[in-house]
């Protein structure tokens, strides 16, 4: 079996585009996952096929690179508008990482949105292997009603529910053709020395040797053809099919591919894992291609047997083995991870190619009643092994549900498998945010503890010189107690007393960067205790920070926000609007037509940044982030935050 993925922006039409490949010959086997992915089976020219259909939303960009990695090669659909060529950046900057062979295919080429050169000019600046047109539009006025092959110079007049009617190629179009044609050739003499020499000398080329030279320079990854059509109507479709069957190199290059990032022997590489999902009553089911003949119910692979093993197009139980090639569905296989590369005895990490996007949206989830809150914590475990684009950890302070997705479709869906697969109901709200508070002046504290209840009583004196420490320096402690008025058995539970005493400040926050001095004191032979002194500490340091001018703090996060170069000039007014500070910004050396963008931002304005490149870069722009210190707050900003999120009380 081949198999490849379809992959671009939302309403390009891949789906249609898919559906319609795999309707030529045959009628196809599909099946569809939670996550919005599809696997369709069909036959096409004696082979057995593969299409692998993934969300557009760029959120759902993970999928498609998981996709990748167990493809032969992939197409790429796009809109025939040049000014949408920027949403097809994400998809072309995930295929080169990959390595995967790729064509290009613009769809809905019966929507007069603009000239096709103009979408490949477009598209060419996010994308370092040269795009190279292998087809030119017939045109009646400005509806393209055909095409005309630049290697066999044949043309095609399309024909609505018939297959397209070979023509002559009209004279209005042949200037065209001429022009488009030595380009092509042009750009395939680069890789190869006998075509170049033929052009030199300016001799007639035979279309079955130029077949081949595309065909080998497909295999190797070295252009990205590019064809077009309108898939609705059928319109190129099997001119696309076709180039697949000629062009597209067989599993035995992905394998040698995927063995050669990981530093693999080849003949180890059994199989490849690429999707996982939960069903009802079934439980996890992951979606394995075979590399290596053999695969069955039993069968070792990724360090135990195989579970029950079924037909990835339907879902019936796989007859016999599972062929080179074939993609089959694992179940109750729980040790195969979702994304791995399958040895008999292991299973690998995947390349760093198919890393999902950090995710910037942070929710915590509420548990709709008791039984769900028990449930949650486990079923989350679950989902984030099939789902890398989502982390999933705890809230600072209050240990509740927290979850990081990829962004607000991400989200539904995940609220949408909870409750249907797995019966568990939540809502969601955003984290509470993270202050600190510190103080600005010193406080030198007496405090003596003293409890007299009955038996023996507790006593303990402490004399404290509490300061502010350096910016990021944090908790510190130090003794400089003289003469034994302190026994040396006590200091540990001072120092554990003032830092107990750090838990929380006059503000209601965690305290940080704070200096703490034991400098006299006195104890009771009797009375005396680590309890006593413990509790002397904790509450003469509280006494001392609420005599220090307490000072809000705020966390300021270091962002990498990755952008197309055209989003750019944008980016120091949204920094600036979420008052952060501007850092500077770099071409991104991995992705053509991308910057990088660095700015400090306050951490409670991450979610708001989220939203606003969003919307900005029409959903193509995220960040990663990482704390970098924090800063002081004061003013109204400071005392608004204080009386939604602080308190001037303290625990017992």
């Amino acid at each position: 079996m081949r198999c490849f993925t379809v992959l671009g922006p939302s309403q390009t039409g891949k789906s249609t585009l898919v559906a319609k490949l795999a309707s030529l010959e045959a009628t196809p086997r599909r099946s569809v996952s939670p996550y919005g992915s599809s696997l369709t089976e069909f036959e096409f020219g004696s082979e057995a096929w593969c299409a692998l259909d993934t969300p557009g939303a760029n959120e759902a960009l993970a999928l498609a690179q998981d996709s990748l990695l167990a493809s032969d090669a992939c197409i790429l659909c796009v809109s025939p508008a040049p000014d949408e060529a920027v949403l097809a950046a994400p998809y072309l900057r995930a295929i080169e990482a990959s390595g995967t062979p790729c064509i290009l295919f613009v769809n809905r080429m019966d929507e007069p949105q603009g000239r096709l050169r103009d979408v490949i000019a477009a598209l060419q600046a996010y994308s370092s292997h040269p795009l190279v047109l292998r087809q030119i539009p017939i045109r009646d006025g400005d509806v393209v009603v055909g095409s005309c092959d630049l290697i066999s110079e044949r043309a095609w007049r399309y024909r609505e529910g018939q297959p397209s009617a070979l023509v002559e190629l009209p004279d209005s179009a042949a200037a065209r053709e001429h022009e488009a044609r030595s380009e092509l050739l042009e750009q395939l003499s680069e890789y190869d020395d006998w075509l170049l020499e033929e052009l030199i000398e300016d001799r007639e080329l035979p279309s079955d040797a130029l077949f081949a030279i595309a065909s080998r320079i497909l295999k190797e990854n070295k252009v990205i053809p590019v064809l077009f059509g309108a898939a609705s109507h059928s319109n190129g479709i099997k001119r696309l099919m076709k180039a697949l069957r000629h062009e597209a190199p067989p599993v035995e290059a992905l394998k040698s591919r995927l063995a050669a990032t990981a530093s693999l022997d080849e003949t180890a590489l059994a199989a490849v894992s690429f999707h996982a999902y939960h069903r009802p009553s079934v439980g996890k089911t992951i979606l394995v291609r075979a590399l290596a003949d053999g695969l069955k119910q039993g069968a070792a692979l990724g360090g135990a047997s195989l579970g029950s093993v079924q037909e990835g197009g339907n879902g019936r139980p796989l007859a016999g083995n599972s062929a080179r090639g074939r993609i089959f569905a694992a179940v109750k296989s729980d040790h195969l991870p979702a994304t791995a590369l399958l040895t008999a005895a292991d299973a690998l990490a995947p390349p760093a190619w198919t890393a999902p996007p950090t995710p910037m949206l942070e929710r915590i989830l509420v548990p709709g009643t008791e039984r769900d809150e028990t449930k949650l914590s486990a079923t989350l475990a679950k989902l984030a092994e099939t789902d890398r684009g989502l982390k999933v950890m705890q809230e600072e302070g209050t240990g509740a549900q927290l979850i990081c997705a990829q962004g607000p479709m991400h989200l539904r869906d995940l609220r949408k498998t909870l409750s249907e697969v797995f019966r568990v109901e939540v809502t969601d709200r955003s984290p509470n945010p993270i202050y600190r508070e510190t103080i600005s002046k010193p406080s030198n504290v007496h405090y003596r503890h003293r409890k007299q209840t009955g038996g023996a009583g507790q006593f303990a004196d402490v004399q404290l010189s509490v300061r502010p420490n350096e910016r990021g320096q944090g908790f510190t402690f130090g003794e400089t107690v003289k003469g034994g008025t302190v026994p040396r058995n006590y200091i540990p539970a001072v120092e554990a007393g003032a830092r107990e005493a750090m838990e929380k400040g006059p503000l209601g926050f965690q305290v940080i960067d704070v200096d703490v001095r034991l400098t006299d004191g006195q104890y009771h032979s009797v009375d005396s205790s680590d309890f006593a002194f413990r509790a002397a500490a904790r509450m003469g340091v509280r006494q001392a920070l609420s005599e220090a001018a307490a000072v809000l703090m705020q966390p300021v996060v270091r962002v990498e926000i990755h952008i197309p170069s055209i989003f750019s000039g944008s980016m120091v007014a949204i920094v600036s609007a979420l008052k952060g500070q501007v850092l500077g910004f770099d071409r991104d050396e991995s992705a053509k037509g991308w910057d990088v963008f660095r700015a400090l931002v306050p951490g409670a304005a991450l979610d708001e940044l989220a939203r606003t490149l969003r919307s900005a870069t029409q959903g193509i722009g995220y960040f990663s982030k990482a704390f970098d210190h924090f800063e002081e707050i004061y003013g109204k900003e400071a005392d608004a935050i204080i009386s939604a999120h602080g308190s001037g009380s303290h625990p017992n």
